[in-house]
């Protein structure tokens, strides 16, 4: 697998994957042909226009793949694909709708370059289970592409000390999801990102991760730390 999954798309402060433009034009193919997958935000020409707009200075032809009329086409004539955030639930269903979803899963298997942000993140993941979005549709199963065999939870929030708020902290949901499910969790920070390079695995950018196993405390996970061990695990859901 060749993945670069990004916790988030956009950076307080700066344009649109200003952040982290060096690693993602680093990762994509020279003068890539990139399908854009916009089905995460309703709409898809504006989402694609943003993305266009921040990659074409690097000589990256951005293609979303409804324009066409054939998403799969779209696919197939790619040298890359990027999938970003919005909704995962409105996200995952597109895919199954589409036929995508085992597109990808066959395309990104056979060595296409995936890279994914938030919700798109999140569809490289064995499940949706650990997402931070609200179910506005249905999807017809909770299985997203599994191109790695844990879960992430994107745009990972630490504990507020000095909140007022008595809602779930994030870290008190994932362990939740581990009572229930026997699979790690990589919490990403905002600015922080996942490299996977074939059986190799890193945690890069700005910030560190959190590791939640189930049965032991989370673990900060510094930036440039080797997490290829995730990769050789197997998941256990409804354990």
């Amino acid at each position: 697998m060749n993945l670069l999954l990004l916790s988030n798309s956009t950076q307080y402060g700066q344009g649109y994957l200003a952040h982290a433009l060096d690693t993602v034009t680093g990762f994509l193919p020279a003068r890539a042909r990139l399908a854009f997958v916009p089905y995460a935000l309703a709409d898809h020409d504006a989402y694609t226009a943003k993305v266009r707009g921040a990659l074409e200075g690097a000589g990256i032809d951005v293609r979303g793949v409804h324009e066409g009329g054939d998403p799969l086409a779209q696919l197939q004539a790619a040298d890359a694909v990027f999938i970003g955030g919005g909704n995962s639930f409105r996200l995952l269903s597109a895919l199954y709708r589409t036929g995508l979803r085992d597109a990808l899963i066959k395309a990104v298997g056979d060595g296409l370059p995936y890279m994914g942000a938030s919700a798109g993140t999140n569809m490289a993941a064995p499940t949706l289970r650990t997402t931070n979005d609200m179910p506005i549709v249905q999807p017809p199963s909770f299985e997203t592409l599994g191109l790695v065999p844990f879960q992430i939870n994107p745009h990972y929030l630490d504990p507020d000390p000095s909140s007022t708020h008595k809602g779930e902290t994030r870290e008190e949901r994932l362990t939740e999801f581990l009572e229930e499910n026997d699979v790690p969790v990589l919490g990403l920070r905002e600015g922080s990102w996942l490299r996977v390079d074939g059986g190799r695995a890193a945690v890069l950018g700005e910030r560190a991760a959190r590791l939640f196993r189930r049965g032991a405390e989370p673990r900060e996970l510094p930036t440039g730390s080797d997490v290829s061990e995730l990769l050789r695990g197997e998941p256990h859901f409804d354990a």
